[in-house]
């Protein structure tokens, strides 16, 4: 087959590629649709109208400018889905600036890596985040904020730090309030920021988030307005979005599956952002009951404990009518319930941060099954391949090998780091996922594994995703996760995590007996764990490098000696 990009069959939305921006897309509904709704928090009666929120990005990004922050320059959000993260969103975005946006769950020394590593200009925070005081981390380390006027910051540890915001009305030491950037920024000529706008190209830089880290120090993928503006609206089309929808957000806006697949599906259609600023089952429903949300995204833990909350009957669903299901895999039952009771005809999409996130998708047009155990088929304008890790060739309808993909979607690299760029984006422009999948006689994709998570076990590969499948057919099961613990006459040996659901009962030896004869002798598990809740990331993610060290706490507990 010939590298030269192939043109992918975009009949079926009928669509073109969006050359605008942020700010270019939020000005063209404020003409539109001033008095539209763009932003509702539900549980505290706030309703920003397209024209009211466009104001308030304005006099942000004027007071951006005052503060020194130029065109490439860095500012970090720290925060939960709190109303101004989208304000910094689109204010830096107007201005040139990049949003880095920053894990809500990261500690102290995560947060100084990211302000070293991204060169922050600019950070805006809240007060924390459970357990963590943002405001105490921040002061710990950058103590200069308590002994230095602000504007004249000079960190010895961040010497491209010059402003900390905080995000909110409370004073603190050598920080800015966002009410005094509002103030600040309402005294500026907004006809010079207008120009600095209308000057900015969408393929430049406008949001950079950070990996996860699992294989090493993470990385800062730079993603432009070109990237995420048409993966949002792709995503937007799978669901006959219209300015007539409202979607329920409770997934984190510093992830992709926020601030692109919600946020960009939003503003590329004219629709309306219902948010819950920290996900909450009974504030999801309620939410929806009182705006009649038409769209729901989430993990599928957080639709799981939508169905199951004691509540559930009281609120009237029946205004929902499509959605996102993402970020793990998904029970078919689960889905079907979503589809039955939430009438929420979901779809999955499938990528990574630095395919803005969209790779491929289902449709809605797809069976349960179909969105349960696969995801779908190629985004428009992606070109998406089944590559031989060994040979670099596309493999074979069924056969296994590596997801890639080439096409507008692709980031514009790491931060400061073109080894590692080269390292994942190939010389045919292929961006190489590190998911290990297989596509099928109808063009839709299965992901089978990861290559790293992959468990070789006396010299058999063995590829989890394919046991947590099988074991999700107990109807028993709630969560199920499978990781390789460390052998020393195996290499590795397979363990399973279960989680049941409410009042239902299983044990060792109820798994051991559905799995003998069913799957082969070497992927049954040799150790299995039950337990109550997964390690999770803030985007809902099971962190597998957790349940190992779980797994081998557990073992050593107990006594037992892996083999």
């Amino acid at each position: 087959m010939s590298d030269k990009l192939k043109q992918p069959n975009t009949n079926e939305l009928n669509i073109s590629l969006i050359d605008d921006t942020l700010g270019g897309l939020l000005e063209k509904w404020v003409a539109e649709l001033p008095e539209h709704d763009f932003l509702v928090y539900p549980d505290r009666n706030l309703r920003l109208s397209y024209k009211e929120f466009n104001e308030r990005v304005d006099n942000i990004a004027c007071a951006l400018l005052l503060l020194g922050v130029k065109k490439g320059g860095k500012v970090g959000v720290w925060a939960k889905n709190v109303p101004d993260w989208l304000t910094f969103m689109f204010a830096s975005a107007k201005i040139g600036a990049v949003l880095v946006t920053i894990n809500t769950n990261y500690k102290k020394s995560e947060v100084e890596y990211i302000m070293q590593n991204a060169d922050i200009h600019t950070m805006c925070i809240v007060n924390g985040y459970r357990e963590n005081n943002y405001i105490d981390i921040i002061y710990d380390l950058v103590p200069e904020l308590k002994t230095q006027n602000r504007g004249e910051l000079d960190s010895k540890r961040f010497p491209e730090l010059k402003n900390v915001v905080y995000i909110g009305q409370e004073k603190y030491r050598g920080m800015y309030t966002t009410l005094e950037l509002i103030v600040m920024g309402r005294f500026m000529d907004k006809e010079s920021l207008r120009k600095i706008a209308l000057a900015i190209n969408c393929h430049e830089e406008v949001n950079m988030q950070y990996t996860s880290g699992t294989t090493g120090f993470p990385k800062g993928v730079m993603l432009s307005h070109h990237n995420i503006l048409n993966c949002g609206m792709a995503t937007g089309e799978f669901m006959n979005f219209t300015s007539a929808d409202k979607l329920l957000t409770c997934v984190p806006l510093f992830h992709c599956f926020g601030c692109v697949l919600a946020m960009c599906a939003v503003i590329t259609h004219g629709s309306t952002m219902v948010m819950v600023e920290d996900f909450d089952p009974l504030k999801v429903l309620a939410s929806i009951h009182k705006e009649r949300c038409t769209v729901l995204y989430g993990v599928p833990t957080m639709f799981i404990s939508e169905l199951n909350h004691p509540m559930f009957d009281m609120f009237d669903l029946t205004s929902l009518r499509t959605g996102i299901m993402a970020g793990s895999v998904c029970p078919i039952e689960t889905m079907k319930q979503v589809m039955e009771r939430m009438h929420c005809n979901v779809i999955s999409v499938y990528g990574m941060t630095e395919t803005s996130p969209g790779m491929t998708a289902t449709r809605t047009t797809d069976t349960a099954e179909v969105r349960a155990t696969t995801v779908g088929h190629d985004f428009p304008f992606v070109e998406v391949r089944v590559i031989h890790p060994d040979t670099g060739k596309e493999c074979a309808i069924g056969e296994q090998g590596e997801m890639c993909c080439r096409g507008y979607n692709i980031m514009k690299g790491y931060y400061n780091n073109p080894e590692a760029t080269s390292e994942i984006i190939d010389k045919n422009g292929f961006l190489h996922s590190g998911d290990l999948g297989v596509k099928d006689e109808n063009g839709n994709y299965r992901i089978t594994g990861r290559i790293k998570d992959m468990i070789i076990r006396g010299g058999e590969n063995i590829y989890p995703r394919e046991i947590e499948t099988f074991l999700y057919n107990l109807p028993q099961i709630k969560n199920v996760d499978v990781v390789g613990l460390a052998s020393p006459r195996y290499g590795e040996q397979v363990a399973a995590f279960i989680s049941l659901k409410d009042g239902e009962t299983l044990t060792e030896e109820d798994i051991l007996t559905y799995c003998h004869g069913n799957i082969s002798r070497y992927k049954i598990p040799r150790y299995i764990f039950f337990i109550k809740e997964f390690p999770m990331t803030a985007s809902g993610k099971i962190q597998k490098y957790r349940l190992r060290n779980l797994g081998m706490e557990l073992l050593a507990e107990q006594g037992i000696e892996i083999i």
